[in-house]
């Protein structure tokens, strides 16, 4: 496994719990030695479901984050250990900018969603229920942070992302006040003058008023649909005919995405004409699934 620190401080308290394993797995139908991808590891919850099957296969698992991939290989060692037939690799980047290969692997599999960690941790600044600085990467090593875009972008721009990727319909007037208010230093200061902003009746409506301009926000310093775009261009060559691609989604913009270029490519035959979406039963154990879509495509 490629040069992964596993210290217990870079591991210790990210735990996610992962949506639609059983379905995810069940519909990748690995077979004995099989190499395949999980394009968006997180904590590795997907990747063990795989492993607990017991047969051998080969695995390339890849992150943003270094943090999730040093949870997963801590996670999936014991597995690995003393198991003839068992291989991993890690890779750290962007799933769209992964050297894959033609003809590379079996079946593919791609969770889209923020890992329970990275929200929870409050340092992180994906979440506004915790004072932090307004950073939201992924990839901690990329220049880009949710500062820079909301202390230097200009007011139109502003409006574009939370109006296209958080779809919040009271973009410009949330755009306006960021640039005659700002510098904003700190996820709370922001979505607190947010709540200011808006009226009294989105204020107090099903969720926070500043919920969708962190959305737009965090798609857009991790360019999330652009990446997602590219990975879904490129994955199918990397698959041998016959071999799977699913991907579960999280909002519309990114189903939407997925649903598309399924039906547009050439070399993919949709399998699913509608998505798979979490029991009732698995909604109430993790409630972040509420929202999950997963959709399959094979290699043609």
């Amino acid at each position: 496994m490629e040069g992964i620190n596993l210290e217990k401080t870079v591991t210790e308290g990210f735990h996610h719990i992962s949506v639609l394993p059983t379905a995810l797995v069940e519909g990748l139908a690995p077979k004995p030695g099989g190499h395949y991808l999980d394009a968006t590891v997180g904590a590795g919850g997907h990747s063990e479901k795989l492993l607990k099957l017991g047969i051998p296969l080969s695995l390339t698992m890849i992150d943003r984050d270094t943090q999730a991939i040093a949870a997963a290989v801590q996670r999936l060692e014991p597995l690995v250990t003393d198991r003839e037939g068992i291989t991993i690799n890690t890779w750290h980047g962007n799933f769209a900018d992964f050297p894959g290969r033609p003809d590379q692997f079996d079946g593919i599999i791609a969770d889209l969603g923020v890992s329970s960690p990275q929200l929870d941790q409050g340092d992180r600044g994906f979440s506004f229920r915790h004072t932090a600085p307004l950073d939201m990467r992924m990839d901690q090593s990329q220049d880009l942070t949710a500062a820079e875009i909301i202390n230097h972008w200009s007011e139109k721009d502003l409006a574009r992302i939370f109006y296209e990727y958080g779809e919040e319909r009271l973009s410009r007037r949330i755009a306006r006040q960021i640039v005659e208010q700002r510098p904003f230093q700190t996820t709370t200061d922001l979505a607190e003058a947010i709540a200011r902003w808006v009226p009294g009746k989105y204020r107090h409506g099903r969720i926070h008023p500043a919920t969708r301009t962190f959305q737009g926000l965090r798609i857009a310093v991790n360019d999330e649909l652009g990446s997602l775009e590219t990975f879904i261009a490129q994955a199918p060559h990397w698959l041998k005919t016959g071999g799977k691609l699913g991907i579960i989604s999280f909002h519309s913009l990114e189903d939407r995405i997925v649903k598309h270029r399924f039906r547009e490519a050439e070399n993919l035959r949709v399998l699913t004409k509608k998505p798979i979406i979490p029991g009732e039963e698995e909604q109430m154990e993790n409630p972040r699934a509420r929202s999950a879509k997963l959709r399959w495509a094979e290699k043609i």
